[in-house]
């Protein structure tokens, strides 16, 4: 689902030196790498999962709080978009706190968005509790979970990247499935109470993000100040004090013979109380420094890495695809939170009840991963045809969904979109190809921040045409029809390109 995301891992923290240490590390590929699969796994089941299935209680919220479409789509399109939005933010999270405690703060922040979203007395109070302070979680949560899978995995990094997020697929299906439940017999705010409750589970998933050498993520002895060694200024200026104290003794001071024998423990005890409080004081100064230096270090990284990349603009190829971007993803989230609304409006409610609408969509987007991806890898076959073909694909069912008004015709169409939605897989490989391996981390953020943008504004659009026209067809066709815009950007380039190329060429030749 948020796969544009899910199949590369992000090194945030790690420099040429630290890189140069992890190929030996036992771990790799192995050992608590797995560990890390099954942590990733189930973030996404949690996070992602339970993003997906917001259209059972999208459901809830028009019948409590009698708002219109468009304003109440906008509690969970600002969750799902926040998530997305976020994620190259997160990256100064994760080089100043490391991954393991950006994961746990998002997942404490993730389950009080849930729980104080429980008590919401309106429309505009989700939005601060679910949209924004469960949506900030969420991303500090998914974020992490992807960059230690990229990680600990060398030479397996796709097929552990592909078995990770196969938890989104499992998640849509099981949460859809248990919201439905939990609505039905307690409510929907007890329902989000104990879903906040569950997503209790990401901490517990962040705590076995263990970093691979003890001087990352800030638990090892790099984040913590020394107990027993000292500046050299500190100690140059506890001697110094201490000349001066003796100086003063053989000017003015008083003799041995002056001073009674019952001063001297006395002295020597304020002495050694100085003492301690000047290590104390350089100790508080030294830990000070390195944490101020740390974040700088990581404010820095980060700052480079997302906006010192103003020469990916120049490659009107990827301004293209991050036009895509923008219109492609929202004809993909619309579905799953206005579907369960439209199959109340086509009295389909008892069959979608058996068997959701979006679970067969999370279920086929599952197998459309993993066949889109081996297709992909076959070598006769382009993955920027297999890209292209899936593409197609999903417009097209997103233009026939309006025609289906029975509860067979919708599953074979939604069994389309789930398996032509697929291609998410293989965005990090086309990525990879319009800017080559070195910029590929930078790129592939602006992307998610495109589709978190598209996720944002589509289902609060799609919610305002429905109170327009009192339909959802035209949403459907207005999101298809600029899908359709965002794929003619990707072909339109490659042939100014050629033609611009042929010309120079020409140029060239007239000149000799």
């Amino acid at each position: 689902m948020y796969t544009s995301h899910e199949d590369i891992g992000y090194d945030f923290e790690d420099d040429p030196k630290d890189k140069k240490t992890l190929k030996p590390h036992p771990d790799i590929d192995g050992g608590w790498a797995w560990v890390m699969v099954l942590s990733s796994f189930f973030v996404h089941i949690l996070i992602m999962g339970s993003q997906m299935a917001l259209g059972v209680l999208n459901v809830e919220w028009l019948e409590e709080f009698h708002q219109s479409r468009g304003l109440t789509a906008w509690v969970s399109s600002l969750s799902m978009g926040v998530t997305l939005i976020v994620g190259p933010f997160i990256g100064l999270f994760i080089n100043t706190c490391g991954c393991r405690r950006t994961a746990i703060i998002g997942g404490l922040l993730n389950s009080l968005g849930w729980v104080l979203s429980a008590y919401a007395v309106n429309v505009y109070y989700l939005f601060i509790t679910f949209g924004l302070a469960a949506g900030f979680g969420s991303g500090m949560a998914y974020l992490p979970a992807v960059v230690m899978v990229g990680r600990y995995f060398q030479k397996r990094r796709a097929l552990a990247q592909g078995l990770s997020t196969t938890g989104t697929g499992f998640g849509t299906f099981l949460m859809t499935v248990l919201l439905k439940y939990l609505c039905a017999e307690y409510g929907w705010r007890n329902a989000m109470f104990i879903q906040g409750a569950v997503s209790l589970n990401l901490c517990v998933c962040g705590a076995l993000m263990r970093p691979l050498s003890p001087g990352m993520d800030g638990d090892g002895p790099e984040g913590k100040a020394p107990h027993h060694v000292l500046p050299a200024h500190s100690t140059e200026s506890i001697r110094s004090s201490g000349q001066l104290r003796d100086a003063e003794e053989k000017r003015g001071g008083p003799g041995p013979e002056d001073s009674s024998l019952g001063d001297a423990p006395a002295q020597a005890c304020q002495e050694k109380a100085a003492h301690r409080k000047d290590m104390c004081a350089f100790r508080l100064l030294k830990t000070v420094s390195q944490l101020t230096m740390r974040v700088r270090k990581g404010f820095w990284d980060w700052y480079s890495g997302y906006f010192g990349t103003a020469s990916l603009f120049t490659n009107r190829m990827f301004v293209a695809f991050i036009f895509w971007a923008l219109f492609a993803y929202s004809s993909f989230v619309i579905p799953f939170i206005h579907l369960p609304e439209i199959v109340n409006l086509y009295n389909l409610s008892e069959q979608n009840d058996v068997f959701p609408l979006t679970s067969i969509i999370a279920i086929v987007h599952i197998f459309g991963k993993v066949v889109l991806g081996i297709v992909a890898d076959l070598p006769c076959i382009s993955v920027w045809n297999v890209f292209l073909m899936a593409n197609f694909t999903l417009v097209l069912s997103i233009f026939i969904l309006p025609l289906m008004h029975t509860y067979a015709g919708l599953a074979v169409i939604c069994a389309l979109i789930g398996f032509s939605s697929g291609y998410f897989s293989l965005m990090p490989v086309v990525t990879e190809d319009l800017v080559g391996i070195e910029h590929l981390a930078n790129a592939y953020g602006i992307i998610i921040c495109a589709n978190g943008i598209s996720a944002l504004l589509g289902p609060p659009f799609a919610g305002w045409i429905y109170d327009i026209t009192q339909k959802y067809d035209f949403s459907f066709y207005i999101s298809g029809l600029l899908y359709m815009v965002g794929i003619l950007f990707l072909l339109i380039q490659p042939c100014i390109q050629i033609i611009e190329q042929s010309r120079k060429k020409y140029m060239d030749g007239a000149n000799v």
